[in-house]
């Protein structure tokens, strides 16, 4: 676009020819209003003064001709005047006032153009007054969401890749050896393989599940679950890792309370996942508290441990993909990264919530998954 056609285009220029275009049109019709009614109110008035004084009509006839001409000619000279004062006054103002608009607009549009091409950490001023405050606010907020998630894609390709690394390491190195006579074909050697290859099998099968329940892609079969059942259920399944560790195992589910509206195995999935992490972090000795209460329209399933905690700096992260409060047993845990954040993303898909507590490390932490009570 030329400058000529941009200039044009430009929100100042239109604001300002708006401006200009309604103090001529004030200006125009303030002119023919008066040429109009001044004169015969002008006659009016000077009729009268001639039938209050009765004598010399003809005289005051001459010279009411002569003063209306008179009158005209000071109007056109009055209203030249005020034109010439007004207009250049009227283009200055208007100016000023179609700059100021303008000019929050043209930082936007500049905004605009810059997280276009990738910068996402572009802000605007928002202490404009009224709308264009506002709209400014919601810039920021809009040009902080895109930035939070390019950052969360970046994390995500360089979390994945350094998921993938180990395994495929470990799958690359054995199977070099093997080429090359290093390793003996031993069971222990194809347990092994086996093994890097199920981590690999299920980080991909748990990445794919992430996709599908963020995108609310999953398919639920809701049905009414006693809670204590799903509890039970899911406690047997785990009960052969928690005795050799020497952990401790603790349910509480009174068997009155009225059932829930899940997912039955999406339930056990979701308190399956929540008491792995709970022996996961939890060195012997310790006790693992499993229980259920209602709570409102609710029931309120929680997973209590006496492991390592979070920090509160970690609370609001936990359940991000990937995200680990201690590092140090990120590789020798097993776990995927992404056990909570499905499990989150499950509890939101049933109706319910998922929320984490601890008072610090060294002192636990509690999971707490709230479902709404079966129709």
């Amino acid at each position: 676009m030329n400058p000529l056609r941009r200039l044009k285009a430009s929100m100042r220029t239109r604001l300002l020819i708006s401006y200009l275009a309604v103090c001529v049109a004030g200006i125009a019709v303030l002119f023919i209003t008066v040429r109009l009614t001044a004169p015969s109110f002008f006659d009016h008035h000077v009729a009268g003064m001639g039938a209050m004084r009765g004598v010399g009509g003809a005289m005051m006839s001459t010279e009411g001709v002569n003063l209306d001409s008179a009158l005209t000619r000071s109007l056109n000279e009055g209203f030249l005047v005020a034109i010439l004062i007004a207009l250049p006054l009227g283009i200055i103002a208007s100016f000023v006032v179609a700059a100021e608009i303008a000019r929050p607009l043209k930082r936007l549009a500049s905004a605009s153009q810059r997280i276009a091409q990738g910068e996402y950490d572009e802000r605007v001023p928002a202490d404009s007054p009224g709308e264009l405050g506002e709209l400014g606010a919601s810039f920021n907020a809009m040009a902080s969401a895109l930035e939070q998630t390019e950052r969360r894609r970046m994390e995500l390709i360089g979390d994945v890749a350094h998921e993938l690394r180990t395994p495929v390491t470990v799958l690359g190195g054995y199977i070099e050896g093997l080429a090359d006579g290093v390793f003996a074909p031993s069971p222990e050697t194809w347990g092994k393989l086996k093994e890097e290859t199920a981590r690999l099998s299920r980080l991909v099968e748990d990445l794919q599940e992430l996709s599908r329940a963020e995108a609310g892609q999953l398919t639920l079969g809701l049905a009414s679950v006693a809670p204590a059942e799903a509890i039970n259920a899911a406690v047997a399944r785990l009960a052969p890792e928690l005795l050799p560790d020497g952990l401790a195992l603790q349910t509480e589910a009174p068997p009155d309370l009225p059932p829930v509206q899940a997912d039955p195995d999406r339930l056990d999935q979701v308190l399956t996942n929540l008491l792995t992490n709970a022996v996961r972090y939890t060195p012997p000795p310790g006790t693992v508290t499993v229980s259920a209460r209602r709570q409102g329209q609710a029931i309120a399933f929680s997973v209590c441990d006496t492991g390592i905690g979070i920090a509160p700096e970690d609370l609001p992260n936990i359940f991000e993909r990937f995200y680990r409060a201690d590092r140090s047993r990120s590789r020798s845990s097993g776990g995927s990264g992404v056990g909570l954040t499905i499990a989150k993303a499950l509890a939101e898909a049933m109706g319910g919530s998922l929320s984490a507590a601890s008072e610090g490390p060294g002192k636990g932490s509690t999971f707490t998954l709230l479902l709404p009570l079966a129709r």
